[in-house]
């Protein structure tokens, strides 16, 4: 049985998919507005296909230019994070030469940076410049790697060169872009709750083949994520990218130790408890290099 859904799922995402990809590639060229629009009804659908049941706190700040700061569990953060609200992503170049995926982020207008050149940080940081100016949210998964959804790894202070903040402008008027944290937390699987063993069924790390994991993931079962969005913060209000790393990854770190735990909003949580949380490195299975 676990087959065949997988097999109905699939069909029926490439059945989805296909006929879409040359409407939003029209898209890209008459009507921008639309082509931020559509990838958003695109990955509704395609959870809805996936059985992927998303549960949110919290909103995407609408209207403005936002940088979203999250956490790394899946190749399914994309379509789950797309679901939320009209976004595109920042990604590793590698992921601009993968067969069929890279077709698909590119119709997302992902952001894609080199992180081996230190020119493509210039580059990179002009392109996210000019889509903040556009009033886009982009959204940036800052561990530098995806994990197995037990913990959230340090933030890579590197990835946020090309946001690093700027301050108020020439003019004296403060940079209209926000920051907002995200965290993704797959909790259940057919309704049942997802224990620390059970949850690497979803998460994609270390050395993980995307397609097998795909096809394993196709056949488990629906699932139920929640995503928390943080408050806007203004980033003109951080100091430079180290203070954004930093702030952005407690805030995150401590939504999903809340959510693991099952703590409301309100309940505090040791802060001693949330340090230890923290390695200096990541674990042998998580490849500080591997930027999915």
């Amino acid at each position: 049985m676990s087959r065949l859904r997988a097999a109905g799922v699939l069909a029926g995402f490439m059945a989805l998919t296909l006929p879409l990809m040359p409407v939003q590639a029209l898209l890209l060229r008459v009507s921008t507005s639309a082509a931020r629009r559509f990838p958003h009804w695109y990955h509704r659908t395609v959870c809805r296909i996936l059985g992927v049941r998303i549960h949110i706190e919290g909103a995407v700040t609408p209207g403005t230019p936002t940088l979203l700061v999250s956490n790394h569990t899946s190749w399914l953060d994309i379509p789950v994070l797309s679901a939320v609200a009209p976004v595109s992503f920042i990604a590793k170049s590698e992921v601009g030469r993968w067969p069929f995926v890279s077709a698909l982020a590119r119709l997302q207008r992902t952001v894609f940076v080199d992180r081996t050149k230190r020119v493509s940080i210039g580059d990179t940081a002009a392109e996210m410049t000019r889509r903040l100016a556009e009033g886009d949210a982009l959204v940036l998964f800052a561990e530098g790697t995806s994990t197995d959804g037990n913990r959230v790894l340090p933030f890579k202070s590197s990835l946020f060169a090309a946001a690093k903040p700027t301050g108020p402008s020439a003019s004296g008027k403060e940079s209209p872009v926000v920051v907002q944290t995200v965290s993704i937390v797959y909790a259940r699987l057919h309704g049942i709750p997802l224990g620390r063993a059970d949850r690497p069924l979803v998460g994609w790390y270390g050395d993980m083949e995307m397609q097998s994991h795909a096809w394993g993931l196709l056949q488990a079962g629906p699932l139920d994520v929640i995503v928390r969005i943080g408050p806007p913060m203004s980033l003109a209000d951080f100091a430079n990218r180290k203070e954004l790393a930093d702030r952005t990854e407690m805030a995150v770190r401590e939504s999903v130790v809340r959510t693991l735990r099952a703590r409301s909003p309100n309940e505090p949580i040791v802060l001693a408890k949330l340090v230890s949380l923290r390695s200096p490195s990541p674990p042998t299975n998580f490849p500080s290099d591997n930027w999915r």
